[in-house]
């Protein structure tokens, strides 16, 4: 017969509850690591629970970013979470991918056929952009010495661009020529840089789905201007095109836009992959046309293989995981799955907009048609809806829905507006019940009153998206 030891029933394996355990009986420590150890699904219960605090992922129709992956995703990234992507000699097949990654991005821009496009991963488009704009500077500055100019006050023109080309100009000292939208314009129009680009400009930033309104910048018309303008000065001013978010929309659903490599003038094309791209957070990509426009002085080499892997990056190590996910959806999708997702995207943000005019007091700014899969929009009569936009996103708020309230860029910034988001995974389902909660909403405000100062100017928009 087979002897059985009692166990200590005050022993730490004897927690049948994670809530009776003793740090579940106490504030969690929040400046000062505990003394000892904690068993792991006591700690693991205790902070999904908090982060229960944080809104539903599927309701935030603020974000650009994906918020839905499926478990192959999941599984991938789960093997690559020990990899060190920027170790090429220890894991060359991570550093293969994301060149195949870069190849499948220059030939789906357009990339001149024969020629280098060179490019790499970034943790998202931001830091893609700096790089860019680095990569714009380094070769003015180099084009200037050799001409014997003085090359000590670069400037960078642009619309309604987000913060992160404020914070390059900033970070890199250059001057941010940003020009003040004009009347019922949403993006920089070509007209306007007649008066705003010098023989300084380091570069003119297009953009290819404006943060703001979520419409395109008209890439191929600014193109064609600074030609005007480099036949009238001399004055060769390169085009970046920050396609954070249309660089994997326009190609899909806008094939006849000219905005890409098939403009002469487009040095470099950033977007982020964890966006339209459909890839977990963490992962952004930088192309340029041919190797050249990369200065060589900006390319650091480390060893691969007993070879040479040159690296471009503003930080060291990050995970290799988000790239491969990246690669699996290239290879899962291809165009058609892309073209499907997107279409649907848009499909539904038409949907939307039709059931916001329907509602009454609002007047589109962006209906979701020939650029982003998203809806924009302001009050009618602001002074007399007796409500803003921003108690209308309070009340969607009670909700969970997370619809952002904000001004417009200067010169507009008097106008406020709401913006939503259809990404992946957000169902036509959801946004009719959407619609039915923004209905409710404006029922009550416009029966109970504005709930904040009518002036607008006194709130700040809580979204940074």
């Amino acid at each position: 017969m087979a002897l059985h030891e009692m166990k200590d029933p005050r022993s730490a394996d004897s927690d049948v509850d994670v809530f009776t355990s003793p740090m579940s009986g106490q504030v969690l420590p929040k400046y000062r690591m505990p003394e000892d150890h904690t068993p792991a699904e006591v700690v693991y219960s205790l902070l999904r629970n908090e982060l229960l605090l944080d809104g539903n992922a599927a309701q935030n129709l603020a974000t650009f970013c994906t918020t839905w992956s499926d478990d192959e995703v999941r599984r991938l990234m789960d093997v690559c979470l020990d990899k060190n992507m920027i170790d090429k000699d220890e894991y060359p097949q991570t550093a293969e991918i994301e060149a195949r990654c870069v190849n499948i991005l220059a030939d789906l821009w357009n990339a001149p056929a024969g020629t280098s496009a060179t490019g790499c991963s970034t943790t998202g488009s931001s830091e893609a952009a700096m790089l860019g704009g680095l990569a714009l500077k380094w070769r003015w500055r180099a084009r200037r010495r050799a001409e014997g100019k003085p090359a000590d006050r670069p400037n960078l023109v642009c619309g309604p661009v987000q913060i992160c080309w404020d914070k390059f100009a900033r970070y890199f000292d250059v001057e941010l020529r940003q020009v003040p939208l004009e009347p019922g314009a949403t993006g920089l129009r070509p007209h306007q840089l007649a008066a705003s680009v010098d023989e300084n400009t380091i570069g003119v930033v297009a953009i290819l789905g404006v943060t703001f309104t979520c419409d395109y910048e008209p890439v191929a018309e600014i193109a064609a201007e600074l030609d005007r303008i480099q036949a009238e000065h001399g004055w060769d001013i390169p085009v970046h095109v920050d396609a954070a978010s249309g660089g994997f929309v326009a190609p899909f659903l806008h094939p006849d836009v000219v905005w890409d490599f098939r403009l002469p003038r487009v040095a470099s094309v950033n977007t982020s992959g964890h966006k339209y791209g459909l890839a977990p957070l963490g992962v952004g990509w930088i192309v340029w046309r041919t190797a050249d426009l990369l200065p060589e002085e900006l390319v650091f080499r480390v060893d691969y293989l007993g070879g040479n892997m040159p690296t471009f990056a503003l930080n060291f190590s990050r995970p290799g995981g988000e790239i491969i996910a990246q690669y699996y959806l290239f290879l899962r999708l291809g165009r058609g799955g892309y073209r499907r997702v997107q279409q649907a995207c848009a499909d539904t943000a038409r949907y939307l907009a039709a059931r916001i005019a329907e509602l009454g007091p609002f007047t589109l700014l962006y209906d979701g048609r020939d650029a982003l899969p998203a809806v924009s929009y302001t009050l009618t009569d602001p002074a007399g809806a007796g409500f803003t936009l921003y108690d209308l996103s309070d009340r969607l708020r009670m909700r969970g829905w997370q619809v952002p309230s904000y001004p417009l860029p200067a010169d507009r910034d008097a106008t406020v507006i709401q913006r939503v988001l259809i990404r992946h995974g957000v169902t036509r389902d959801q946004i009719a019940l959407l619609v039915e909660d923004m209905r409710r909403a404006v029922d009550h405000l416009t029966a109970a009153g504005p709930g904040a100062p009518a002036d607008t100017g006194t709130r700040h928009p809580g979204f940074h998206h």
